[in-house]
């Protein structure tokens, strides 16, 4: 039989080992990680950049980014309402309307690269040797050959929608050979890829999806700097939503991103994206630091 105090002692001993324990168990508990709520078009998600470049600037931070991929006048709509941290998107005009209006803090320069009009090989509409873009729309409506826009509102259909009223056409549904799809830009690829369809994309979404793709590109070249239309350029901005009107957006977070996307070192890191795989870049930096850099 135990004696009273020596039972006593072991109690007092096991409840300091039981103790001990939890303190170990919720010592070693996983902390909350801060998320960073990222508005971003499908094209720059759909090119892999993002899978390339974001795992630094979580492991730099501490944080994880949330992305949430869709069309620029949706991600921007989402800015609005302060259900995103911060944007990536490629619409100058919407973007210099959404600052304006106080929705967000700034408009940083990030990376630019082209648009290009893909379709079948045949190219039926004969359009690879077209002066401009708005000329070549102009023969495949003329063709009425099958033309796939996504009909977003994203970067790329306002785009679109300003190449067709530069050719002095405007399109619509109830044209047969004019289709709207809804959709990002990989499913709007796809989408004309089954219909042997033309298709205004971004270079670097149809570089990504080139080696599922019989369509190609057509018109635009073979890189950025050979697209014959200067008008097809397409160029990406970085825009933290201010906290002023939606104070559950985390601004200083959105910020710091802002800034380290247009660091130097994460432009090298754009520069380089691409080459390896497809033998060019997929995008060219375009942020202040950058450019202070080539200049010196």
């Amino acid at each position: 039989m135990i004696a009273t105090g020596n039972k006593n002692r072991l109690i007092c001993i096991y409840l300091l080992i039981f103790a001990s324990l939890i303190a170990v168990g919720c010592g070693n508990a996983p902390q909350e990680v801060t998320p960073l709520r990222l508005g971003t078009t499908t094209s720059v998600e759909n090119s892999g950049l993002l899978d390339a470049i974001l795992p630094d600037f979580e492991s730099d931070y501490q944080v994880r980014v949330d992305v949430i991929a869709v069309g620029t006048g949706q991600a921007l709509a989402l800015g609005e309402r302060g259900d995103v941290d911060v944007l990536i998107v490629h619409a100058p005009e919407l973007e210099e309307a959404f600052v304006a209006a106080g929705h967000g803090s700034a408009r940083y320069g990030m990376a630019f690269n082209d648009f290009v009009i893909a379709g079948p090989a045949d190219d039926p509409a004969q359009i690879a040797d077209a002066a401009s873009a708005a000329g070549a729309l102009r023969r495949i409506a003329e063709a009425e050959a099958l033309f796939v826009s996504r009909g977003d509102q994203s970067g790329t259909h306002v785009k679109e929608m300003a190449l067709w009223e530069a050719a002095g056409i405007s399109p619509d549904e109830t044209q047969a050979w004019y289709l709207s799809s809804g959709q990002g830009m990989g499913a709007t690829l796809t989408l004309a890829d089954e219909l042997g369809a033309y298709v205004l994309t971004d270079r670097s979404t149809v570089l990504a999806f080139k080696s599922e793709l019989a369509i190609a590109t057509i018109f635009g070249g073979a890189s950025t700097a050979e697209n014959p239309d200067s008008a097809m350029l397409n160029y990406y901005s970085v825009i933290p939503v201010s906290s002023a009107q939606n104070p559950n957006v985390n601004e200083p977070l959105a910020q710091a991103f802002a800034e380290w996307l247009t660091s130097v070192s994460t432009q090298t890191q754009i520069a380089q994206f691409g080459i390896e795989e497809y033998g060019l870049p997929l995008f060219f930096p375009r942020s202040a630091a950058w450019a202070a850099l080539q200049s010196n």
